[in-house]
């Protein structure tokens, strides 16, 4: 075998292992020993997608696949490094990995949006365009809230929900690339996006209904440490 089957064996393989453990993180108790137990497996797994893909493209001379892979583990970064960035409303400080990876983020993904319109009206040109705003809107959104920390406790919580739920996101998106080839190109890689994102904004307007209404976070999900 050779180090690029190993690769892609290895890549393929984390690619399966995020796509089953994620639903089982979302099903639980939200912050128990499962969830955090599941959470951190999905991560990793998204974490060694996105490593074998950066060292795979080149081999193939596939940038996509480079940028994707950088951009999809971004969003799962983003979730897992949010859970350690509860206090940052109150010590208005950020960690230098999370500098250094929303910057190159941002980068990769503002070269995805230019491949994009480059390729137009390919469905590849398509594809990167949505993919790479998405990362460019994310990664500059991150950076801007770097600059300027909040003030609100809980937006670590919907920062957490953002980066793991997109994080899934990208790999069913991955996943329905491989085997739904009985879809229309553009479809195959964005479904998940377009049935995903508005779940994902009415999920996230249900908890800010109910702290708006008082609600705390230790009373929606398991937490440790301080948080408000």
């Amino acid at each position: 075998m050779t180090l690029f089957e190993t690769l892609r064996t290895i890549h393929i393989s984390a690619g399966a292992v995020a796509f089953i453990v994620a639903p089982i993180a979302m099903i639980v108790k939200k912050g128990g020993q499962a969830h955090r137990t599941w959470g951190k497996v999905f991560f990793w797994a998204m974490a060694t997608i996105g490593s074998t893909a950066v060292i795979m493209a080149p081999m193939h001379g596939n940038q996509f696949l480079m940028i994707l892979g950088v951009f999809s583990f971004y969003l799962a970064f983003k979730g897992y490094r949010s859970v350690f960035r509860k206090k940052v409303w109150k010590t208005k400080k950020t960690a230098f990995i999370d500098w250094f990876f929303a910057i190159l983020n941002t980068v990769f993904s503002l070269g995805l949006l230019i491949l994009g319109f480059k390729n137009l009206p390919e469905a590849f040109g398509i594809i990167a365009i949505v993919f790479g705003g998405l990362g460019t809107w994310l990664g500059l959104k991150d950076i801007r809230e770097f600059l300027n920390p909040t003030n609100d406790p809980k937006a670590w919580f919907f920062s957490h929900m953002i980066g793991m739920i997109t994080a899934y996101i990208a790999a069913v998106s991955a996943f329905s690339a491989v085997n739904m080839h009985f879809l229309p190109t553009v479809l195959q890689w964005l479904w998940p996006t377009l049935i995903g994102s508005p779940l994902l904004t009415i999920w996230i307007r249900s908890y800010k209904e109910k702290f708006s209404k008082g609600k705390k976070i230790r009373e929606l999900v398991e937490v440790s440490g301080e948080i408000e």
